[in-house]
């Protein structure tokens, strides 16, 4: 009988921990959001509405109080995380994490987002400066005001939040507009390419970038001439880093129906911006704006004001990366006869010189720290990018030049988005938004719709898809593309637009525009789904943000199906490829398979001319080959399916199908077993959230969300995007879903992945995650009605 007591005592005392725990923790790292605050900053008093997500919706007298309490409610919700941010892109990591956060350090000063945010602020208008001085003065009163509100975060990763800036926020701007530069790949590629394989088989490996709506587009590029690229050069894979160091790198679909193509009478917007979304809380902060002469409901990216995505009184809009070529890379020389200079034909020049310092944590150091000191050499044309930082021991190097350093302009039509009154007000402001190429569409409340690409493109006289070699004096830019000639539409003939980070630039246009774009596959999607149906409907709209048609499965898989039938150790395969229907369901045998095997016959495709070192670097571009390969698979037919390994032999695409085939059954029978039709896609393919402060170690999974089982693929609207090299684990899928009807003056549909909270232990850290991944319908408050019947807490600031 004892036992039988101690074990009821020992169950009683985990009951009330658990109960304890269950209503403590929720207290232990949470702010005020009842009751009253005083500012000297503000004006009038404004109210903070938040609904059971904990999304705040704030009502203020003018724009000025509105923007300091958007930086305050902020700053209470996602400081930690703007801390974090800011320092990466400052190049501060190593104040956390140590020596192992130098490199990332060295190469974040060397690109220089802290010194472009310096250079702006300096040259802002001062109206717009005015704006974003509130929402920094908000920011500054929650560190200032509310001490004991500071998230836990701080405490445990020893970090000390310091005031903020308008530089800091034009910085996350910046460093917004870094990460969306992503030709840069396409450079750092093509260079490494044509030093193994040479200009001839270079040539047939360029980029297919296709416009599904130019008939006449075939996505060729041009090999440049030979004497216009810098061939034998030692191709340093550690330039990967610089294309890869863009954590907010964006993907993304959007699209608007016009008023005759949608059930409701007025035009419908859908966003779903596909962004790195794995840490908690999120990506994105949603929050409700308004003052008189304002009402918006949307998201933003914590450090910036204003409104990105969602919808005002008068327009609706979201943004995908329209890949626009920002950023080219040079190759120099070194003057042999005097190496701290650097030649432009028969002229030597002196590099330049940024001195920076670096603080790094160090235990054994006095204080806790060492600094270290930093000496960035640059041309004319931006900083040295490549391992020359390390000593001039080589005679050629690359430095970094982007287009936002030169294209600054006063006026910067981020703001602009909340009193734009239609889509030409909208297509004008994000005409004056240099900083960031992106694919805007919107939809206005008199049922027009639009598109238009922002960013400010240079004017070349050779195209950016290898690397610029510097032979004189002459600058490559030769000015930039006008703005209004920046691609966009409104109101076109066939009542809907949108963009799938596809090419968008018909092949008529006059000037270079980039080499990197997205296959064509989602966007041949959407074409699909918008001709479907003569009405489109809100929820319509909501259920093709989570589509898992697979475009270019469909082109594939029955090739691969006729081939592993007609081999006696591949049937089975074939068989599940044959019966699929080609959507990428977590469920279904089909995507794993297909998706397993297409990936061993594109190493078996490229390994033997790149090396196992070399072909990552190229399939990690997935953009870079994907649309080539299809072309390849589809002729039948290329001279990069023979194995040059093996002498005497040729192989053909069936042969390299079939060795993939092996690959990916002793890869996955491992883990899944030897019946192949008994694998599921959602058993590999999982999206796991994870909490900053426990990324690794036992806690992970207490404290994050685990694996969960994820449909769709990289190749498909609802994006589940892995790296090559680290299967099949998602990086990359929606970071925010929203559809706005802008004939519902109540709500519009929106969820997030994470919660709005970036708190440990907070009840709006992780509760929006089961919505996100079943697809429920979940809705953002719109009207003060429906604010005031959501509202769970009310926060009065007061001056």
């Amino acid at each position: 009988m004892k036992w039988i007591l101690r074990v009821c005592v020992v169950f009683a005392l985990l009951v009330v921990c658990c109960v304890i725990l269950f209503f403590f923790l929720p207290h232990l790292n949470d702010y005020q959001d009842d009751g009253q605050l005083n500012f000297a900053g503000l004006s009038h008093p404004v109210t903070v509405t938040r609904d059971d997500s904990g999304i705040a919706y704030i009502h203020a007298e003018n724009i000025g109080d509105l923007f300091f309490a958007q930086g305050f409610v902020t700053a209470q919700d996602r400081l930690f995380q703007m801390q974090m941010t800011r320092m990466y892109y400052e190049g501060r990591l190593s104040e956390l994490a140590g020596a192992k956060a130098i490199d990332l350090d060295v190469r974040m000063h060397t690109i220089g987002i802290s010194r472009m945010a310096k250079k702006q602020a300096r040259i802002l208008n001062p109206a717009l400066r005015k704006q974003f001085q509130h929402y920094v003065d908000g920011i500054n009163a929650f560190l200032k005001k509310c001490p004991g509100d500071l998230a836990l975060e701080f405490r445990l990763a020893g970090v000390k939040p310091d005031l903020w800036q308008v530089k800091d926020c034009l910085g996350v701007l910046f460093y917004l507009g870094y990460s969306t530069a992503a030709n840069l790949t396409t450079e750092i590629v093509s260079q490494m390419l044509l030093d193994t394989l040479g200009y001839e088989k270079t040539a047939m490996l360029l980029p297919l970038n296709i416009n599904l709506d130019d008939p006449d587009d075939n996505g060729f590029i041009a090999m440049p001439p030979k004497e216009n690229l810098g061939l034998a050069l030692p191709f340093d894979p550690d330039l990967m880093a610089y294309a890869g160091d863009r954590a907010l790198r964006v993907g993304s679909n959007n699209w608007a129906v016009a008023p005759e193509k949608s059930a409701t009478g007025s035009a419908l917007l859908a966003g779903d911006p596909h962004l790195d979304p794995r840490m908690l809380p999120g990506v994105w902060y949603p929050a409700g704006l308004i003052c008189p002469g304002i009402r918006a409901v949307g998201a933003q990216i914590p450090g910036i004001p204003g409104m990105g995505v969602g919808r005002t009184g008068h327009i609706a809009l979201s943004a995908t990366n329209n890949y626009g070529d920002m950023v080219d890379l040079y190759i120099e020389t070194v003057d042999p006869k005097n190496p701290d200079h650097y030649l432009e034909g028969g002229k030597s020049i002196a590099f330049g010189h940024i001195k920076e310092r670096l603080q790094i944590k160090d235990k054994d150091a006095p204080g806790g720290f060492r600094t270290e000191p930093l000496d960035i050499l640059t041309t004319r044309r931006g900083p040295v990018v490549s391992k020359v930082l390390k000593g001039l021991d080589g005679n050629k190097v690359f430095t970094l030049r982007f287009a936002p350093v030169e294209s600054m302009t006063p006026d910067i039509g981020v703001l602009d988005i909340l009193t734009a009154k239609n889509v030409e007000d909208l297509s004008l402001a994000m005409q004056d938004l240099p900083v960031a190429c992106f694919n805007w569409v919107f939809a206005d409340s008199s049922g027009n719709i639009g598109h238009q690409a922002s960013g400010r493109i240079p004017v070349r006289r050779a195209g950016g898809t290898f690397p610029h070699v510097v032979k004189d004096a002459a600058d490559n830019w030769q000015g930039w593309i006008v703005p209004d000639q920046m691609p966009g539409q409104i109101n076109p003939e066939k009542k809907w637009v949108g963009t799938c980070n596809n090419k968008t630039v018909d092949s008529g246009f006059p000037h270079y525009y980039s080499s990197f774009f997205a296959p064509s596959f989602r966007y041949a999607r959407l074409k699909e789904l918008m001709a479907g149906k003569a009405e489109q409907t809100p929820l319509d709209m909501w259920r093709y943000q989570r589509d898992t048609g697979n475009i270019m499965a469909r082109c594939i898989a029955p090739i691969m199906a006729r081939i592993f039938l007609a081999n006696g150790d591949t049937k089975d395969f074939g068989r599940i490829l044959a019966d699929w229907d080609f959507k990428d369901d977590p469920e279904k045998a089909g995507p794993l398979v297909f998706q397993a095997i297409y990936r061993h016959f594109a190493l078996a495709v490229f390994e033997d001319d790149l090396g196992p070192q070399k072909v990552l670097t190229l399939l990690n571009a997935w953009y870079y080959w994907q649309e080539r390969l299809l072309q390849f698979v589809q002729a039948g037919e290329s001279l990069f399916f023979d194995d040059i390994r093996t002498a005497g032999k040729t192989e053909t695409m069936a042969d390299l199908f079939i060795r993939a085939a092996h690959a990916a059954r002793k890869e996955l029978s491992q883990s899944l077993g030897d019946n192949p039709a008994q694998w599921r896609w959602g058993d590999l393919h999982t999206l796991e959230l994870i909490n900053p402060l426990f990324r690794k170690g036992r806690l992970r999974n207490l404290f994050g969300t685990g694996p969960m089982p994820m449909g769709g693929s990289g190749e498909t609207l609802y994006r589940g995007w892995y790296d090559f090299d680290a299967p099949y684990a998602v990086t990359h899928c929606a970071s925010l879903r929203f559809v706005a009807d802008m004939g519902d003056d109540e709500k519009l549909m929106a969820v997030l992945p994470g919660g709005t909270a970036g708190r440990t232990f907070h009840p709006h850290q992780k509760n929006l995650i089961k919505g996100f991944m079943e697809g429920a319908v979940q809705y953002w408050w719109f009207s003060d009605a429906a604010i005031k019947a959501h509202a769970k807490n009310t926060l009065t600031l007061l001056p």
